[in-house]
């Protein structure tokens, strides 16, 4: 089987032009403004929800955020524009024939960028976000979270807006966490029920807003709609026929079952490093939904999400580049926190290079970037705030043997 090219986040063609002064800023979502117990009277329409980009535009947007994942941002792009087009047509009173709604499946590794590439492009098209992990989800009637809560969460970051809620996105990722146990292992309550639970809600639901068991909850709805005097005129129920779910996971062994399937079981020694990644790479754009049945997901779950696209892992030469070109670049946070202190924290491409090539050997992702900074900058962190360090360089040097730079640096002046 000939080998997958590696993806270069720069050969996007027009994507990667620099964005036009016209391109639409990103439209506040209030998604960090809880509201209040209770809900907020619903607005027009047209006045809650207007959409007119372009999945050019939407993958254009993300290059800013996330490097790589070219067909990711691709698949996603166009999925969010078709259903969004349908929400706006839809609220503008145009009769719409049937519709499947595309809810997306994104799988991969850990740290490559699933969850930033949904949250950016909510923020984008400015629709409320709310996301959570399958794990704290039981079956109805069990203890543990309840899946209607995904819903009633997204309420709270439109502000208690229902109509704007009811076009907003909901994440869940871990959903590979969900796959049914072996047979025989007892009911799974946080497995084949949750699955079920979400059926409804991915496709047509009504949700009441307070929860039944949620005692509190309802008297506040109840005093709410005492004090305003409308009684039964605020909506009791939120639909989900327009709310997009996407959910993901790491699916941590699905490239065996898919390898099975392949035939493409031998003898030869397990590839490692990146050839390893490049292989599971190209496994996993090869999957089908026999794949993820196999895997333990129930067929009418993974049957409402047509959408699905593998996220590539991330080798030296990716998290360089999330270091140096991304906006949301891990460095700026460093750089902030030493200029809180008055000092300049200037990085080389030497020091960015070694610290990407740190993070690739803990193999999870941009979220080893965290783990190789914090160890390098431990010290200084502590240490300089205290001294009359004013600037200093990022450089492999320092990224090898911080304890020796940091004394080099005091030892000036």
């Amino acid at each position: 089987m000939a080998a997958i090219p590696h993806e270069d986040p720069n050969k996007l063609g027009p994507l990667t032009a620099g964005i036009p002064e016209s391109f639409p800023k990103p439209r506040s979502s209030k998604r960090d403004k809880l509201s209040k117990p209770g809900v907020t009277a619903t607005a027009a329409p047209s006045e809650t929800f207007s959409f007119n980009l372009k999945p050019a535009d939407i993958a254009r947007y993300l290059n800013r955020f996330v490097i790589g994942q070219t067909e990711a941002k691709k698949v996603l792009s166009v999925a969010l524009c078709d259903h969004f087009q349908h929400v706006r047509m839809t609220l503008e009173g145009n009769a719409v024939p049937f519709y499947q709604k595309q809810n997306v499946l994104l799988l991969g590794p850990t740290g490559v960028g699933k969850t930033h590439l949904i949250r950016s492009a909510a923020e984008l098209i400015g629709v409320p976000f709310a996301k959570a992990d399958a794990t704290k989800f039981s079956e109805t009637g069990y203890v543990g979270g309840d899946v209607d809560d995904l819903v009633r969460d997204l309420v709270r970051r439109a502000g208690g807006n229902v109509r704007k809620a009811e076009h907003g996105i909901i994440y869940l990722d871990e959903v590979d966490k969900l796959a049914t146990r072996e047979p025989g292992a007892g009911r799974d309550v946080s497995g084949r029920g949750v699955q079920t639970n979400l059926l409804k809600l991915m496709e047509d639901g009504d949700v009441p807003l307070v929860s039944p068991n949620d005692v509190t909850g309802q008297l506040q709805a109840a005093m709410s709609a005492m004090r305003s005097g409308s009684g039964g005129a605020q909506p009791e129920t939120i639909n989900t026929r327009h709310i997009l779910f996407v959910v993901s996971g790491a699916f941590s062994g699905l490239a065996d079952i898919i390898q099975h399937r392949l035939g493409l079981r031998n003898t030869h020694p397990e590839p490692r490093g990146s050839i390893r990644s490049r292989h599971l790479d190209r496994l996993l754009a090869q999957t089908s939904t026999s794949d993820f049945i196999a895997y333990g997901l129930e067929p009418e779950f993974i049957g409402r999400l047509p959408v699905r696209v593998a996220c590539h892992g991330l080798d030296a030469d990716d998290l360089f580049d999330v270091l140096r070109k991304s906006e949301s670049s891990l460095i700026h946070q460093y750089e902030r926190a030493f200029a809180a202190y008055g000092i300049k924290c200037e990085f080389k491409d030497d020091g960015l290079r070694r610290l990407a090539a740190l993070a690739a050997t803990e193999h999870t992702g941009a979220r080893g970037l965290m783990t190789v900074c914090e160890r390098a900058f431990r010290d200084l962190k502590f240490r300089l705030p205290s001294s009359r360090v004013k600037h200093f360089q990022v450089n492999a040097r320092l990224v090898d043997s911080p304890g020796a730079e940091l004394k080099r640096l005091l030892s000036q002046r």
